[in-house]
């Protein structure tokens, strides 16, 4: 709200030009220059939390920092200056500090009383620098509101359960942008700039907010619009594309529209394209400068900006430019002198002319050669019974079912109605457009508002972010209503239908018809400045064959009236409300669907352009019985006034009950081609498949199974082509043909592949026939032992009629390389779970290469990446390797790389694909700069020990071992998701996590009853005491000396004594954004100093869950492999659950240090306690070898059982192990790459040859040891 006593300014006489029109004759003679990230430039200031505050806040009771907008009122000089700099570098353009300045964002702050004030006074500081300039330089410089998009969002939910619930109204968004237009306005901005635009529902209500201060307050000023793109699918996170949101909100009238955030400059480029084709406004572009790098910070050069932003300019797609996040006064000026030069893109006077632009998610255009619209009419309280009842009994998602099956027979547009006594219509249309704004399947299509109550209509229209079709208004309250009404539509930015009723009643004569919607448009077009292709006129579809004689020419009337108005209103279409014509044959539905498709076939000849159909229900022309067909031509046309009663006869003697004629089988004595083509026309499943197995059984004709697809089946397609071509068939209709289709071809395929088989063996190709697909051999390379996921593999494969040669985990490079050769396998696989099995990786690859094998090699596991075998393993092997993600890619994968049609090519994209990787993988390794060891080391993470933190001493020093732990008590410690990893089980957002995993309609019954086999198992196994849990913590007295952790037998022997261990710590050195304050962190940093006098300590932990290999063995001699994964997969969970278990006693009970935590399930999932357990070979410490001090320490194997591989990994497999820290600030970060100076300082530390330390470290090296 505006302060109080605030006068709305006097409106001055307008005797110059306007600003629009100034800022419009700059736009056509030169490319105009944006100012740059304004967040960018503050954060080189590195201001402190006192530099935010000022003396304003300096009593705020919440936390400031990085409330950029609140620097205008704290700090004006520095934001002056950074407008300045803009300035002097060439922009034309500035942006006021206002991104986040509506009391929606800051409220976060508590400041939100503050709004008003804060965008006035931002708006006059980048007024002053502007006019400063312009005086200094001479030429005119412009001010643009900046409006961000706030931080809730219109078109998804915030809760994963409720995907209806919105933490934010339109009414509410549209009030707060109102405020801060008032701010903006008021300080003297010339532009007002609706920003970052991730959900266009927030967008359109930002600009109804203006139109309405434009309208009622304020003069006009030119409005930008910048939507963002979130990532390559050319989509806004809300899911809409680059053409539906310029549709979505060029309502109004945009003097420019484009992008801007989130992409690069190359990355924005399609999406900058695509809008310039779909607009006749000019086009801005200010990308980040390039995307960010693993730290989020912007690498990507001024020049190299320019560079890219020149070649938009050159090629005459924008019109204004600057740049966005990671962009500074130096890019903008690299980026004023490289488009200087160059010509504006000339906006197109006009684009989709005589079209009707509609949007869901997707664009929707309907135009002069658009087929027959089809609006489905099923999502009706008042004309479905099964929509009604669940709308009623408010089941909502069930209802949705009703407009996906709607869209899914071919509705192009979804028709809703929440029009009953019984409903709250305003919040059943609201509930449920929230609803389809969360099924992205019906969302996709633009949605018709259908109420009689405007209160209802307007609900619907602030729930949906794209273009609406308002169903309907009226002249039946007078002219004043219905321009009061056309004129909120216009603001919400949809089209309208407009019906042919007026202040005398409905329209029934053709004259009276086109009298009534001439009348309509022209105070749509003249008064309300409606865009002419805008506007839908339903000139009444009236009840015919009702026996009353005045009935008789009302579908005659409404056909000719269509005619006229289509050619005397320019751009208007027609629709109608089909179901209307045949209520004098309810019940009698073969009639009444037989009555529409005559009456379609006609009313779209002359100019129906859509219509409100129930989608799937649509008869063909000519397929209407000819004696049914004949008496609806003649009741239609009104050519036999007993037309009536003839129609009537014929029900009764051909559709008794109200029943759909039974349709005779006469067709099934014609040939099976006719039989298949008429199957494909009506869209018949029943017979198809027995059809198409007698023409594959006829050898003579079809000697392949190939041509009957080629044959009959593409010719019954081909009729489908030309009916619907014609007018005569519906976008339904063809839906159900593919359907059929797709199923004859379906039984087609196993036949197709036996073929191909034979052909080959026929051929010679094969000694002799094999009836595998292929052979593969799987492997866990040596020194690991996890295979929970190549077992899953090798069951899909060996499903999927692969032979499978398994042999097992800690494979030797020689044993799989002699049983792919024994057994002329197809196919290696190579599976590994921890990093020292890439090197394994590597050397098998190495090896193939030496020994001249060359099939194929496959790359799997939890530590494998595209990218890790793009770079390091297929350039040592000529042959295809891949990484295969999982093993429901492993078919696809292995079927392309047999089938002999296929592999060429497919290896062929592979090697394309890879060696694309290869290069942004050197060329990231270039443009990564790395701190010195010594540089990384004084900007570490420094505590201030002596007054900080005091550390606790544990309750023991040494170790404890646990024998035999409860299995009972880590129950409820289990974390259920990785489970479901394990069996390739991940649900869709919202149902990712357990357990609404069950929910989610792709695998929620499938994981609920793994998860009951699970639960019955695990049971089983623990009252049978099948497994055995057991572990040991162990603490020590511990000092950090540098980037070591020495641990000491007692705290006596700090000072006197040597360490009778050491932990050795590697730290971050790959150089952070310079506006990033985080330190280079070390896992040393979180132990105290031995110098600093403050004692301090460190835990220890093993565990294992024991039993699990005997197991397995058991069911796999039973061939039971569903048991024997099932068995791996709950060994690991109860090994991680002991580990979780165990570090909540060791906070509470033996180390202490939060003995008073009470923390549930989901915040020990969240990590919502102070200490860490880092493991060695994760991303805080990534050498395995550390695990060798620990086992040392505190006799792991001899105490637990627990041992080390040659590789570091730990048997049995279900194990977990890592450090204790008890340090509350004490956090897991990644090393990520190191250097050459830490890997020899590391050495020497560790007295290991450098060469010894590469190996180990290997996949974190900032440079190739080889």
């Amino acid at each position: 709200m505006s302060p109080v006593g605030y006068q709305f300014p006097e409106r001055p006489v307008n005797t110059k030009k306007s600003l629009k029109d100034e800022i419009e004759s700059i736009l056509r003679e030169r490319i105009m220059v944006l100012d740059g990230g304004m967040g960018t430039m503050i954060q080189q200031h590195a201001l402190s939390e006192e530099d935010f505050r000022g003396q304003e806040f300096k009593d705020h009771p919440k936390y400031l920092k990085g409330n950029n907008d609140l620097l205008s009122i704290t700090q004006p000089d520095i934001i002056y200056k950074i407008h300045k700099e803009y300035l002097l570098s060439g922009a034309d353009i500035i942006e006021t500090n206002t991104f986040s300045s509506t009391r929606v964002a800051q409220a976060d702050y508590d400041l939100e009383h503050l709004v008003y004030q804060l965008n006035k006074v931002s708006a006059q500081v980048a007024r002053k620098a502007a006019d400063d300039v312009t005086a200094q330089t001479e030429s005119r410089r412009f001010v643009a509101g900046a409006m961000g998009p706030t931080n809730k969002t219109l078109s998804v939910s915030p809760s994963v359960e409720r995907s209806d619930y919105r933490n934010i109204t339109f009414d509410e968004l549209v009030e707060a942008y109102q405020e801060q237009a008032r701010g903006l306005l008021d300080g003297g901005v010339d532009i007002l700039l609706v920003e970052t635009i991730f959900d266009t529902a927030n967008a359109k209500a930002a600009l109804f907010a203006l139109k309405k201060l434009f309208e009622e307050e304020y003069d006009p000023r030119p409005i930008f619009v910048s939507g963002t793109i979130v990532d390559k699918s050319g989509r806004t996170l809300s899911g809409q594309t680059g053409e539906a949101f310029v549709i979505s909100v060029s309502h109004s009238e945009p003097l420019c529209i484009g992008l801007n955030c989130a992409l690069g400059a190359v990355e924005m480029r399609p999406f900058i394209e695509t809008i310039g084709k779909c607009t006749t406004a000019y086009i801005i572009c200010y990308p980040n400068a390039g995307l960010p790098n693993a730290f989020g910070g912007y690498d990507e050069t001024p020049e190299v900006t320019a560079k890219h932003m020149k070649s938009f300019a050159l090629d005459g797609l924008v019109n204004i430019v600057g740049g966005c996040c990671g962009t500074t006064p130096a890019h903008i000026r690299e980026i004023a002198e490289a488009v200087k030069p160059c010509k504006p893109r000339i906006p197109p006077s006009f684009v989709s002319d005589g079209y009707m632009l509609l949007s869901g998610l997707e664009p929707f255009r309907i135009g002069p050669y658009t087929n027959f619209v089809n609006i489905g009419e099923r999502c009706n309280v008042a004309g479905s019974k099964k929509f009604a009842k669940l709308i009623m009994a408010s089941n909502y998602e069930e209802a949705l079912s009703v407009a996906k099956a709607q869209v899914e027979m071919g509705a192009q547009i979804l028709d809703i109605n929440m029009d009953d006594g019984m409903l709250d219509g305003p919040s059943a249309m609201a509930t449920f457009c929230n609803f389809i704004a969360s099924e992205p399947d019906i969302s996709k299509v633009p949605l018709c508002i259908d109420s009689s109550n405007f209160s209802v209509i307007e609900a619907g229209l602030k729930c949906c972010q794209g273009k609406c079709i308002v169903n309907s208004i009226s002249l039946k309250e007078g002219e004043d209503d219905f321009l009061e009404k056309a004129r909120r539509i216009k603001l919400y930015g949809a089209a309208v239908v407009v019906m042919a009723f007026d202040e005398v009643g409905q329209a029934t004569e053709t004259e009276t018809k086109i009298a009534v919607c001439t009348r309509a448009y022209h105070l749509l077009v003249k008064k309300v400045g409606f865009n002419p292709n805008d506007i839908i006129f339903d000139p009444n579809i009236l009840t015919i064959g009702t026996g009353m004689e005045e009935h008789n020419l009302y579908a005659i009337n409404f056909i000719n009236a269509a005619k006229t108005i289509k050619e005397t209103l320019p751009g208007a279409k027609i629709s109608g409300g089909l179901s209307n014509l045949s209520f004098s044959f309810r019940g009698m539905e073969a009639i009444r669907e037989a009555m529409h498709g005559v009456f379609l076939y006609h009313a779209i000849k002359y100019g129906m352009d859509m219509g409100i159909v129930n989608a799937g229900n649509l008869p063909v022309y000519d397929d209407i019985h000819k004696e049914l067909l004949q008496l609806c031509e003649n009741l239609i046309w009104n050519k036999d006034p007993d037309a009536t009663e003839k129609l009537l006869h014929y029900a009764q003697t051909h559709a008794q009950g109200g029943k759909k004629m039974v349709q005779t089988d006469e067709w099934r004595d014609s040939t099976v081609e006719e039989r298949l083509e008429y199957s494909l026309v009506k869209g018949i499943e029943k017979y198809v498949i027995e059809d198409t197995e007698e023409a594959r059984l006829n050898h003579e004709k079809y000697p392949r199974s190939l041509n009957i697809i080629e044959g009959p089946l593409m010719n019954g397609m081909k009729v489908v082509g030309d009916l619907f071509g014609a007018g005569k068939m519906f976008l339904p209709q063809v839906i159900k043909s593919a359907r059929v289709m797709k199923k004859a071809v379906g039984h087609l395929i196993p036949y197709m592949e036996k073929e191909r088989e034979e052909k080959r063996a026929k051929s010679g190709s094969i000694e002799e026939e094999d009836p595998y697909h292929g052979t593969i051999v799987l492997a866990t390379v040596k020194g690991d032992v996890h295979d929970i996921g190549k077992n899953i593999v090798g069951v899909v494969l060996g499903c999927n009629n692969f032979r499978v040669i398994d042999l097992g985990v800690m494979t030797p490079c020689d044993k799989i390389l002699r049983a792919a050769i024994e057994n002329k396998a197809d196919i290696i696989g190579l599976s590994g779970l921890i990093t020292p099995s890439l090197d394994e990786m590597i050397f098998v690859a190495k090896e193939m290469e030496r020994l001249e094998i060359k099939i194929p090699l496959l790359i799997g596991g939890a530590t494998t990446s595209k990218t890790h075998t793009a770079v390091k393993i297929a350039p040592r092997y000529s042959a295809p390797v891949i990484h295969v993600l999982d093993a429901s890619k492993s078919v696809v994968v292995c079927s392309q790389l047999l089938d002999e049609n296929l592999k060429d090519d497919f290896f062929e994209e592979i090697i394309e694909e890879y060696e694309d990787i290869r290069q942004d993988h050197y060329e990231s390794l270039k443009e990564r700069r790395y701190l010195s060891l010594e540089q990384a080391r004084r900007k570490g993470f420094h505590n201030d020990w002596l007054s900080d933190y005091k550390p606790v001493k544990p309750k023991f020093f040494g170790t404890q071992v646990f024998q035999d732990y409860n299995l009972e008590r880590l129950v409820e410690y289990i974390d259920w998701k990785p489970f479901f990893d394990v069996w390739q089980l991940r649900g869709k957002y919202p149902n990712r996590g357990f357990p609404k995993i069950f929910n989610d309609k792709a695998v929620g019954e499938e994981a609920k009853r793994v998860y009951n086999d699970a639960q019955t198992l695990l049971k089983t196994l623990i009252s049978q005491k099948k497994l055995q849990a057991r572990g040991l913590v162990g603490f020590w007295p511990a000092q950090c000396v540098q980037d070591d952790i020495h641990l000491y037998a007692t705290e006596e022997a700090l000072q006197s004594a040597e360490p009778i261990a050491k932990f050795y710590g590697l730290r971050q050195q790959a150089e952070k954004d310079s506006a990033c304050a985080d330190p280079y962190y070390c896992l040393s940093d979180f132990i105290a100093p031995l110098d600093s006098g403050v004692h301090d300590y460190l835990g220890l932990f093993a565990v294992a869950c024991l039993g699990v290999d005997k197991l397995c063995k058991e069911y796999e001699k039973q061939c039971d492999d569903y048991n024997s994964i099932m068995v791996k997969a709950l060994g690991d969970r109860i090994a991680e659950a002991f580990a979780e278990e165990l570090h909540e006693r060791v906070r509470k009970e033996f180390w202490a240090y939060c003995n008073s935590e009470q923390l549930d399930i989901s915040d020990l999932r969240r990590i919502r306690y102070d200490g860490i357990r880092p493991a060695p070979g994760y991303p805080s410490q990534p050498d395995h070898t550390e695990k060798l001090t620990m086992w040392k320490l505190a006799n792991i194997e001899e105490a637990t059982g627990i041992q080390l591989t040659e590789s570091l990994a730990m048997i049995p497999a279900s194990a977990v192990s890592g450090l204790y820290f008890s340090n509350p600030k004490s956090k897991y970060f990644a090393v990520g790459k190191i250097c050459k100076d830490q890997v020899e300082d590391y050495a020497l530390r560790k007295n290991l040859p450098v060469v010894e330390v590469e190996k180990w470290l290997g996949p974190i090296l900032a440079y190739d040891s080889e």
